[in-house]
């Protein structure tokens, strides 16, 4: 058994590393539609993907979301979104290996097919049940509203990316029925039944490895960490070790 710290600027890093090797995200990246809803882990995603198709273009993964929990004192924001949205770029929409840029989910959802993929972040994480839920303020549900008619409707795939920090205790149901009562103030609450996707998940599909969450937290830089205990044969033991210390080093996120 090997322990590691991840840090939340580094999970993200794992997970996007892993999710451009995800069978269902492989098979849709060249024939079909893959459709990374914006959001900050996504934007690891979308700057892993984008470096395998589209070299030359650059890409703001520092502007890529629509909303944002920042601390008390810093940017100016409104019901969760930057007073100034000018560079938000769109999400990332890839159709047959060709990056449409500007485009949203708005713009191709109806044209999704069974087959085709939707990366979507999420805000609170059951690990221990794989269910996430996400953060609402628009009045129509907003984006994930907008996937949630063809992951239902015609079985495009839903994959949730999100970091172990974002874990909540409790009945993520009851927690939903409390945001979203008439009579509250603040964002809503939305379930998302697709497939929860967590540095446990990367390490597994890119080593082979078991991860456990054993413990979290720190200073200094650490703040939002996870401890993770990871077993498996050698190799992948080994395997592990090389690319958790791979992802290490990636900086803090910030505007």
């Amino acid at each position: 058994m090997k322990q590691f710290i991840i840090t939340p600027a580094a999970g993200k890093r794992l997970i996007a590393k892993a999710m451009v090797k995800h069978p269902a995200v492989v098979g849709a990246r060249t024939k079909g539609t893959i459709v990374i809803i914006a959001g900050t882990t996504n934007g690891y995603i979308a700057e892993e993907m984008l470096a395998k198709i589209d070299k030359k273009s650059s890409f703001p993964r520092h502007r890529f979301f629509r909303g944002i929990v920042l601390p008390p004192g810093g940017p100016k924001t409104k019901g969760g979104r930057l007073a100034d949205q000018s560079g938000f770029p769109g999400d990332v929409v890839i159709q047959n290996g060709v990056w449409q840029k500007g485009k949203t989910i708005f713009d191709v959802v109806d044209n999704l097919k069974e087959g085709d993929v939707i990366l979507k972040g999420a805000n609170a994480l059951d690990v221990e049940n794989k269910r996430a839920v996400i953060l609402i303020a628009d009045s129509k549900s907003g984006t994930i509203g907008a996937a949630l008619r063809v992951v239902v409707g015609r079985r495009v795939r839903l994959i949730i990316p999100v970091g172990l920090e974002k874990r909540v205790s409790g009945n993520l149901d009851e927690m939903v029925a409390l945001m979203n009562a008439p009579g509250g103030e603040g964002p809503r609450l939305m379930p998302a039944p697709g497939e929860v996707f967590t540095e446990l998940d990367a390490i597994a599909l890119l080593t082979g490895a078991k991860a456990r969450l054993v413990s979290a937290g720190g200073v200094c830089g650490a703040e939002g960490s996870v401890w993770l205990a990871v077993t498996g044969k050698s190799s992948q033991e080994n395997a592990a070790e090389k690319l958790i210390k791979s992802v290490a080093p990636e900086p803090a996120f910030c505007l």
